[in-house]
């Protein structure tokens, strides 16, 4: 039973951070924009709080992963295999929610 409910602490904690994640992808107000109010007029401030988020995303996999629990399940197999390269590039951004928009479009 501890390590099911081990597993269901890490699963929210991987959704969150992965909400996170995405709203910075979208350019949508985050936690990290509440701790530095003052810095949302810099442009270079959307990059840095993209690679926070980035960051605090793959901590949570990393802690899951050392724990030995399914972490994969929060993503698709291209997002997974992007936290797996673990670099934030330009295709990660462009491309991390090419499988929801499709299945949008189909609808």
């Amino acid at each position: 039973m501890m390590k099911q409910e081990l597993a269901n602490f890490f699963i929210q904690k991987i959704e969150t951070a992965k909400v996170q994640f995405e709203r910075t992808i979208d350019c949508k107000h985050t936690e990290f924009d509440d701790l530095y109010p003052y810095m949302s007029e810099q442009p270079q401030f959307f990059w840095y709080k993209r690679y926070v988020a980035w960051q605090e995303l793959l901590t949570v996999v990393k802690l899951a992963k050392e724990l030995e629990l399914d972490w994969s399940q929060s993503f698709t197999e291209k997002q997974g295999k992007y936290v797996d390269a673990k670099v934030l590039d330009a295709k990660v951004l462009d491309y991390w929610n090419e499988q929801e928009k499709d299945q949008q479009i189909e609808k």
